[in-house]
């Protein structure tokens, strides 16, 4: 890799990895589908010019916002305001064990021995984190966290539909159509929207922003360039540096306790997950929320 690529990698590393911490920051201060309403709107504003007509692709777009917007980001999302967010980052990798589990059964793919050992020991990892979020703990949050990779497990199907849409004009079409359900969805189960819009500060506002221009177009939009020159399984393992960036990001700015269970757990989830996506590189691993 030339030395743009490896900044262009690091820098994708270090977008996802602080935005657990920003997202941890967010939901401290707006109700999370409501911030993750904002975020889409402004990722589906600032991609205008990417909404090119998708013919009978709207109809398994439509079902991805469903799938990957309204339930892959919307547990996660609340599950953080619950869960520390260094376990939240290291949890959410789950989606590739799931992600190999749904191709055995609904594409029959093989699984070797170490695969399935490899499933075996990224979910002890995340049996180990379980009991680890300090600030509130509550195995409820953690458990919508583990159903939000659960979630973009199931997208990773459907999204092999999508094959044909260009990337930027899928995050754009995505964002449009996942915005309005998410806003729709927190006027039903959220309260205080409107209290907590006029109260919240540059940290809220700060994340609204962050999560779309970093997270979702800054970053996926270098993670798809980064794809599009390199093999997979030379950029992969790069990107499973994300979720240990976050966990000692959010030790040092949000005071989150780095304990023995943390880096023991989160290693254990990691080097499970490592063994699945080794033996399968063309698999791309949930980083970031």
């Amino acid at each position: 890799m030339k030395p743009l690529d490896w900044a262009a990698a690091f820098t994708v590393i270090g977008l996802w990895g602080f935005n657990f911490v920003v997202a941890k920051v967010g939901v401290g201060e707006l109700p999370p589908l409501l911030l993750l309403a904002l975020r889409f709107t402004l990722v589906a504003a600032l991609l205008v010019p990417f909404l090119k007509p998708l013919g009978d692709a709207w109809r398994p777009m439509l079902v991805l916002s469903v799938v990957l917007g309204g339930c892959h980001f919307g547990l996660l999302f609340v599950g953080l305001s619950g869960v520390d967010a260094g376990p939240a980052a290291i949890a959410i990798q789950l989606t590739v064990p799931f992600s190999a589990l749904l191709a055995w059964i609904v594409y029959g793919e093989t699984m070797g021995g170490l695969q399935i050992l490899g499933m075996i020991i990224a979910f002890t990892g995340v049996y180990v984190l379980a009991g680890e979020p300090a600030s509130a703990p509550s195995l409820v949050h953690f458990l919508l966290v583990v159903g939000g990779a659960l979630a973009w497990a199931v997208a990773n199907i459907l999204i092999k539909k999508l094959r044909r849409v260009p990337p930027m004009v899928m995050n754009a079409w995505f964002a449009l159509f996942t915005a309005p359900q998410l806003l729709v969805v927190s006027l039903v189960v959220e309260t205080g929207q409107a209290e907590a819009l006029a109260a919240a500060g540059w940290r809220g506002w700060g994340a609204v922003v962050y999560t779309a221009l970093g997270a979702s177009i800054v970053a996926y939009g270098l993670w798809y360039w980064l794809l599009g020159k390199h093999d997979v399984n030379r950029i992969v393992p790069l990107m499973l540096l994300a979720p240990v960036l976050a966990v000692f990001l959010a030790g040092g700015l949000l005071g989150e306790p780095i304990t023995p269970r943390i880096l023991v757990g989160g290693a254990v989830t990691l080097a499970g997950v490592a063994m699945i996506q080794f033996l399968k590189p063309s698999r791309t691993p949930a980083i970031a929320p």
